[in-house]
């Protein structure tokens, strides 16, 4: 098979286009031909100086396509179907081998590059509003980032949920591209102090909740909270030095939680809420936004593209 791989860390740049090993099926897992890949920001993350399994190394958290062969332990996955998947890494390549627990059948008639860019996004913005947020209706939300994957999936869900929702972007372009999926209020980050905004906006008080996936905005996040106010940090894709004063959460009583979703992705609570949303999606619930697509040999450039900041929703890689 062809895959994008690394031999060391570092910029877009160290992506070579190469032959690789076709992967071996696991007794309890199966082979998927990869059709479309979502490059979610753990990948660019992991290339720019994460921990590699082997040189060369294949990045990548999902991708979706078609089981081309399923182990002999496998009883509920057969050849053909189409899945959507997540893995530790390997998915920007042709082909992925994953444990069967790691897939979710893709409904007929949805879109197979939406269905790719579904789990990880969604799955965390459940989380970050629900299992670890405890959003209730009537609340106020900030969402950090409002235009990558993360953030459009927990602006819809929060609004869905009966929320206020605050976002921030870094152009007025984007704020209103991002009304649209349910956003009340937009803060271009670039143009306006963010803390005095979102205090003027809800009148002195400050939001229930902040979903921050940026990481270095993290202390501006934790002066946007009202009274018990909570905050989640997910991610880093600002690669920002995280280190703040959680000193001025005390005289709010506020909370700083820290969210990963590969910890429990494998829960069965965690893949049931999945395959919920893979079904929302299908149905028109709720809406993923594909800002390009690049084929799987120009996987630099599409890297690159999504660290100029300038995309809005998914970046994919199409084999």
């Amino acid at each position: 098979m062809k895959a994008a791989v690394y031999y060391e860390t570092g910029g877009p740049d160290v992506f070579r286009y190469e032959q690789a090993p076709d992967p071996v099926c696991p007794p309890r897992g199966i082979v998927v031909g990869v059709e479309a890949i979502s490059i979610e920001g753990g990948d660019v993350l992991h290339r720019a100086g994460g921990a590699m399994t082997g040189r060369p190394h294949i990045v990548g958290y999902q991708c979706a396509g078609t089981i081309l062969e399923v182990g002999p332990e496998v009883r509920d996955r057969a050849v053909g179907q189409r899945v959507v998947v997540t893995v530790p890494s390997g998915s920007h390549a042709e082909r992925v081998a994953v444990g069967a627990r790691g897939a979710w059948l893709v409904p007929d008639g949805m879109d197979i590059r939406e269905a790719a860019c579904v789990p990880i996004p969604f799955g965390t913005a459940d989380d970050c509003l629900y299992e670890f947020g405890r959003l209730k209706a009537g609340e106020s939300v900030l969402v950090q980032g409002g235009a990558g994957g993360v953030g459009l999936a927990t602006i819809q869900i929060a609004k869905r949920a009966g929320a206020t929702v605050l976002a921030t972007a870094s152009s007025d372009d984007k704020l209103k591209r991002l009304s649209v999926f349910g956003v009340d209020h937009g803060i271009n980050y670039r143009e306006r102090d963010l803390v005095s905004a979102v205090r003027e906006v809800t009148g002195g008080r400050g939001v229930d909740l902040v979903v921050d996936p940026v990481g270095s905005t993290l202390e501006q996040s934790i002066a946007c909270l009202a009274y018990r106010g909570r905050a989640i940090t997910v991610g880093n894709a600002g690669r920002g030095d995280r280190r703040v004063d959680v000193g001025p959460l005390l005289q709010g009583n506020q909370s700083l939680t820290g969210v990963f979703l590969g910890a429990e992705m494998n829960t069965d609570r965690v893949r049931a809420m999945i395959a919920r949303y893979i079904e929302d999606v299908a149905k028109g619930v709720y809406r993923v936004v594909i800002d390009r697509a690049y084929p799987l040999a120009e996987a630099a450039a599409a890297h690159a593209y999504i660290e100029s900041r300038q995309a809005f929703g998914r970046v994919l890689l199409i084999p």
